[in-house]
């Protein structure tokens, strides 16, 4: 019996070791949310220092990526440990390096979001997309879900290529989109409800500078995932932290309307896998 409870300790020992050894520097990354880098640091650094506070972290660093697409990259290279990012990002992040999801952000209260279509108000679109062939048009990067995956998928179940339908461009980020309808630039773009909703709380835009010509389903909000890589007990540590995120602390450690966090895995995030195989982004898997 001694020896079992002196290797049990000793187990548990190592154990505290790995974990701690682990949090020595915490590499933390998100995605473009907001119009610039420095917007979204500033927007979602105090979450990212909650988390590191909590896991007893020696110091951490927080990448900002300039697309969604180089979220999947730095997870799958394992050039970050921890990344908040859109449900099409955390697929192909998943695809491409087994980054696994561990929770879904709450906003307002929901764990869901719609992809939308903006256009500048005037353009007598009472009908979309019949109303709105051949105009301009701007999607986001290819590795945005709303900006460009669910607005592909829809259009392709509706047999139609959006490329040949509009004068058709991509790549830019969700609030340049909202600027390039509401200044004229182009006449429709793709975003997501929250950004929206949130330029104009903010007063980047006003109300009436877009309307909305297209909204999808609800979709699975962003995930918090981890690398591959990552030490299990660090992750399991990693998800009960943010799991006990209520609502007031909430205020305090995110951005606005961000209200805490549910439980999620891949299997939360089946609608976007099916879209990305639909699109011929991803393979049927097996």
């Amino acid at each position: 019996m001694r020896r079992f409870v002196v290797v049990f300790v000793a187990g548990l020992f190592a154990l505290a070791s790995q974990v701690a050894h682990a949090t020595d520097k915490i590499r933390f990354a998100v995605g473009p949310f907001q119009p610039t880098a420095s917007d979204t640091k500033k927007a979602y650094e105090p979450f990212f220092a909650y988390l590191a506070e909590k896991l007893g972290a020696n110091a951490y660093e927080i990448q900002v990526t300039t697309d969604w697409a180089g979220l999947a990259v730095a997870l799958a290279n394992d050039q970050a440990d921890i990344a908040w990012m859109g449900p099409w990002g955390y697929v192909l992040a998943n695809n491409e390096g087994g980054a696994q999801a561990i929770a879904m952000v709450k906003y307002d209260g929901k764990p869901t979001y719609h992809s939308i279509v903006v256009g500048k108000p005037g353009l007598g679109i009472k009908k979309f997309p019949d109303d709105a062939k051949g105009k301009s048009i701007s999607f986001a990067d290819a590795g945005s879900t709303s900006g460009w995956l669910i607005p592909t998928y829809w259009f392709k179940t509706q047999n139609i290529d959006p490329k040949t339908y509009f004068q058709y461009r991509d790549g830019a980020a969700h609030p340049a989109n909202e600027i390039a309808v509401a200044t004229g630039q182009v006449d429709l773009a793709t975003d997501y409800d929250r950004n929206r909703n949130a330029m104009i709380e903010k007063g980047t835009i006003t109300k009436d500078a877009t309307e909305i010509v297209w909204m999808s389903e609800p979709l699975p909000n962003d995930p918090l995932v981890v690398r591959k890589s990552l030490d299990p007990a660090l992750t399991k540590r990693v998800q009960e932290i943010v799991l006990a995120i209520d609502e007031d602390t909430a205020k305090r450690v995110m951005p606005a309307h961000y209200t805490g966090w549910v439980k999620a895995d891949h299997a939360s995030y089946k609608l976007i896998q099916d879209a990305g195989v639909a699109v011929g982004k991803l393979k049927p898997k097996a």
